[in-house]
């Protein structure tokens, strides 16, 4: 049984798919609200569940994107028990590296708490390098995102 913790939508165009979370008390700081960092797990959550949804997981490659650089912008304070929806989709594929956009909003009144983008480069396993993502990836992108995808 595949279990996906993400589902398709078109709640917030451009995006086509996002990942449901809530907020855990150790996900809180000292005032009560997300810790800064701890925003970071539900982008990876909500990519993981995008590229699941594809089909784009553990396909047995020789090698695997690593993240290079990501910005973060903060919008609003999620709080514990508060349902967070982290939209993801993918903007761009280079040759070796590709950009993936984020954004997650609070269920309960639909306000923006924080938007990322990531830039992950393709890596061969055992050399350790930068390597051109395969073309099958590429397909399977372009199909699901259509023209919003860029190169």
């Amino acid at each position: 049984m595949r279990l996906e913790l993400g589902r398709i939508t078109d709640r917030r165009p451009p995006f086509k798919y996002s990942a449901l979370t809530r907020v855990g008390f150790s996900d809180t700081d000292a005032q009560g609200v997300v810790y800064y960092g701890r925003y970071l797990p539900y982008f990876d959550l909500s990519r993981t569940e995008y590229l699941r949804h594809l089909d784009l997981l553990n396909r047995g490659r020789d090698g695997e994107f690593v993240m290079r650089a990501m910005t973060i912008e903060y919008f609003a304070p999620a709080r514990f028990d508060d349902t967070i929806e982290v939209f993801c989709r993918q903007i761009r594929i280079g040759r070796t590296s590709c950009t993936f956009e984020c954004a997650a909003y609070r269920l309960e009144d639909d306000a923006l708490m924080v938007s990322a983008q990531q830039t992950l480069v393709y890596v061969d396993r055992a050399e350790r390098t930068a390597c051109p993502i395969p073309d099958d990836y590429r397909e399977v992108i372009a199909a699901f995102e259509g023209p919003d995808v860029g190169t």
